[in-house]
């Protein structure tokens, strides 16, 4: 089997349903940001340490979630298709932050993007999703595109900044702060509980 069709010979790619864009188009910078993003949660998972397999299952299951999300950016809303991305995989990035939130230490200040190899990879990982959600956002002003997307793709960000902490947590590196930056995060004060 040939994995070469020559139809991209003229800078022109087809989405799912068989339509023709240009392969500049935001749609395929869109979708093409997070396959680099994918491929860069492979690379991360192939560098991660013995003592940070526990992280290789879950980064696998965001690769698989992460491949709904270009199968949607892929598909042209108005062709009726089923989209991929649902509330579910918000939730899921929800729990996922929400979890490694509660198990680092309070911050005040931001942090440097850094610690240990598996941090600062998902760290990379964390400036691409941002990219990717920039070239998502600026595709949802000229096409319509399945709105849970914007939403996963912008938890995506605080999800990598999750994981980081805790994998720093979980290897004993503490955070470096940013040290000429004011006091940004501020405890929210429970009145009435």
């Amino acid at each position: 089997m040939k994995i070469y069709t020559k139809t991209g010979d003229k800078g022109m790619t087809k989405l799912v349903g068989g339509h023709s864009v240009s392969k500049d188009s935001d749609r395929v910078e869109s979708y093409g940001t997070i396959d680099e993003l994918n491929s860069w949660l492979g690379y991360t998972i192939s560098q991660l340490s013995k003592e940070q397999d526990v992280f290789k299952e879950e980064l696998e299951e965001l690769q698989q979630f992460l491949f709904d999300v270009g199968t949607d950016l892929s598909t042209v809303l108005e062709d009726g298709r089923p989209l991929k991305v649902q509330q579910e995989s918000v939730t899921w990035l929800e729990e996922r932050i929400d979890f490694y939130t509660q198990q680092s230490p309070d911050i005040e200040r931001f942090i440097l993007p850094g610690g240990c190899q598996g941090a600062s990879m998902v760290h990379v990982a964390r400036t691409i999703a941002r990219r990717g959600e920039r070239h998502i956002v600026r595709l949802s002003a000229t096409a319509a595109i399945n709105p849970e997307v914007i939403v996963f793709v912008n938890r995506l960000s605080d999800y990598f900044y999750a994981l980081a902490r805790y994998m720093n947590v979980q290897m004993g590196q503490e955070d470096v702060f940013y040290t000429r930056g004011e006091k940004v995060f501020h405890k929210i004060k429970e009145e009435g509980l």
